[in-house]
């Protein structure tokens, strides 16, 4: 009996499939984290992660890590999942513009930049699977996968929305976001809600992968 016995009993065939499917996370704050730990313990192995942000005492709340305070996120999330490739660089048009996106099957983006994420949208919406805002919210009940055109109560993704209209994007492409309306105006957060949109996106990259 291994590590994954259990996945292997529930995925059976397709577990080969999650053995050799490359993956990117963009972001390993709140959401990406679980993310990341979601599909590390589901047996995949070919991940790699990218951020810039050191870990900061207002993360604990949320973040797989973040007793490192003051430490890089990847490098603290290296040594808790061995195997992984960790990226210390921050995800800049530069960087868009350099990195090599293509080896990738699929890429979890769980950033809160507008102008990158709206990029990241526009060239490899294909592949990508994106999270809204977690923020403010107390209802993981609330959170659903669906075309980010149809999406409400997200003022982040109404921005998105306005820039993908400008750039005339009209191809169908989901996220993850919450119906529940923001219950604070500061950036207050609960792990009940942020930890859920990280197991969303796991479990629909999972089952991109095995479909």
């Amino acid at each position: 009996m291994d590590k994954f016995d259990r996945c292997k009993k529930l995925f059976q065939n397709d577990f080969d499939k999650l053995q050799k499917v490359n993956i990117l996370i963009l972001g390993v704050g709140g959401v990406g984290g679980v993310a990341l730990d979601c599909l590390y313990r589901s047996g995949i192995n070919n991940i790699t992660i990218i951020d810039f942000d050191k870990f900061d005492i207002t993360n604990f709340n949320r973040q797989i890590g973040s007793e490192a305070i003051g430490e890089f996120k990847v490098e603290v999330l290296a040594k808790k999942y061995p195997g992984i490739k960790p990226i210390c660089k921050k995800i800049d048009m530069q960087f868009l513009n350099s990195f090599d996106f293509d080896k990738f099957d699929y890429i979890i983006d769980a950033i809160d930049d507008i102008k990158i994420k709206v990029e990241l949208i526009v060239r490899f919406y294909k592949k990508l699977i994106s999270s809204g805002g977690s923020a403010k919210r107390i209802d993981p009940f609330k959170i659903e996968y669906k075309d980010i055109f149809q999406t409400y109560n997200d003022p982040f993704l109404k921005k998105i929305r306005q820039e993908l209209k400008k750039k005339k994007f009209n191809k169908k492409f989901k996220v993850v976001f919450s119906t529940e309306e923001p219950i604070c105006n500061e950036m207050g957060s609960f792990i009940g809600v942020s930890a859920s949109f990280g197991l969303k996106l796991c479990a629909i990259c999972i089952k991109k992968v095995i479909s």
